[in-house]
């Protein structure tokens, strides 16, 4: 497979030749979705907790049980008083979901084609700012008229890069060695530097 090479001003500049088994893959919608749902489910902390009627301070009866014209209450912590229980409170839990590597790496594939197939990735030469401005990587984005949900993906970790673009509501920066799946899909549009290109090809070639 061979896909067009851009510089940061959206102008061609070459070719690269990246392998079929990687970067043009079958789409599997359901296989891409349950990886998704896991990462999801595996960044939840699991750690809300409020207390029930049981575990609250206090508890006795506020009155007798007849003969004042009031309610019949048995406790002034049952869950429809101030400070008393919650009904059904959420407790800690493990949301975690198990993925196995070879699904991991067959649905990354998967979406990493899709978007190389429809043209929602294209490859950068190289991202090299003269500064760590965000005015620098706007530029970039607007010169490929990127106005969507964008990935931009370098081969390694860039410190200026980070720096510039962190600001941009629509644009989230990755490595090459941390980009998944959840980010491909996430995002509309991606930006991948040839080094990162490279990068991935290797990790994910069979």
């Amino acid at each position: 497979m061979q896909v067009k090479v851009f510089n940061t001003e959206a102008k061609e500049v070459g070719e690269i030749n990246l392998k079929d088994e990687v970067f043009a893959c079958d789409y599997n919608e359901a296989l891409i979705h349950q990886v998704v749902v896991a990462q999801m489910a595996n960044a939840r902390q699991g750690t809300k907790s409020t207390l029930t009627r049981s575990e609250v301070s206090g508890g006795i009866k506020p009155w007798r049980q007849k003969g004042t014209g009031r309610a019949r209450q048995g406790s002034i912590r049952a869950v429809q008083w101030i400070k008393g229980g919650v009904a059904f409170a959420p407790k800690p839990r493990d949301f975690s979901k198990k993925i196995n590597k070879k699904m991991k790496s067959a649905a990354f594939r998967s979406a990493i084609s899709y978007k190389v197939r429809n043209n929602e990735l294209l490859v950068l030469d190289k991202v090299a700012l003269e500064a760590a401005k965000t005015k620098y990587v706007a530029k970039i984005l607007s010169n490929f008229n990127f106005d969507r949900k964008t990935l931009l993906v370098v081969g390694e970790k860039d410190d200026a890069v980070l720096l510039a673009g962190r600001n941009i509501e629509r644009l989230t920066i990755s490595t090459a060695d941390l980009v998944n799946v959840y980010e491909l899909v996430a995002n509309t549009n991606v930006l991948a530097t040839e080094s990162a290109m490279r990068k991935i090809e290797e990790a994910y070639a069979e």
